[in-house]
Parts: structure tokens; sequence; C-alpha cells
């Protein structure tokens, strides 16, 4: 059911080079992150609990806390490279639970979508 979800989300959501992707993926122990430029087929920055910043951060952090954690990352280094505006693609998820903590996270450290 998520992956077909997925299909008709990206029917709707493409990134650009001005614009690009702010894609999810959720797993049953991780979340990953990934801003990418479809027409080019470049991931531009991207981050996961499987960081090495990030491993020491989140012993004992429940898995929402965790995907704050991610979300931040991904925004700082998202705008190191110069990205500001970004779609979000959840990526078939509910927006709920750490989907949304991540991008809520993401928006308060400076990504626009």
């Amino acid at each position: 059911m998520r992956q077909r979800r997925h299909k008709r989300v990206r029917k709707q959501i493409a990134g650009t080079s001005k614009r690009p992707r702010l894609n999810v993926y959720r797993s049953l122990s991780q979340i990953y992150a990934q801003v990418i430029d479809d027409t080019k087929g470049h991931t531009l920055a991207s981050a996961s609990t499987l960081d090495s910043e990030l491993k020491k951060k989140l012993k004992g952090l429940k898995k929402t806390e965790q995907a704050r954690l991610v979300g931040e990352l991904v925004a700082e280094r998202a705008k190191e490279k110069g990205i500001r505006l970004v779609v979000f693609d959840r990526g078939g998820y509910k927006y709920h639970g750490r989907v949304k903590a991540l991008a809520d996270a993401a928006r308060e450290a400076g990504l626009v979508f």
C-alpha cells in the first residue's frame, strides 16, 4: 500500500535544481532524508540516523526525537549548499509521527516547503 501511495505522490512531485525534493525513507529502526535534484539525478544533501555525527546523540532517544535530529541535520547540510526551497516528498508514509517530526525540524532549521 505504501508503494502505491508513493507512486501516486511522485506523479505530482518532482525536484528541480531550483527547488529540489526532500525525500524521506522510514524503516522500522532507522530514518533517512535526502535532498534530490531529479533533473540531474543527483543527491545534494543527505542525513540519517546512521550518520557518525548523530550516532552518539541518538542513544536513549525515542524514534520521533531521532527523526527531529535528522531533520535538523539535513536542513543544515542543504543550507550549506545554498538550498533553501524544497518540495517535501513523504515517500508514501502518512504525515504523522516520525515523518512529521523530521519535516517540522527541517522547517525550523530554515528549509521552506
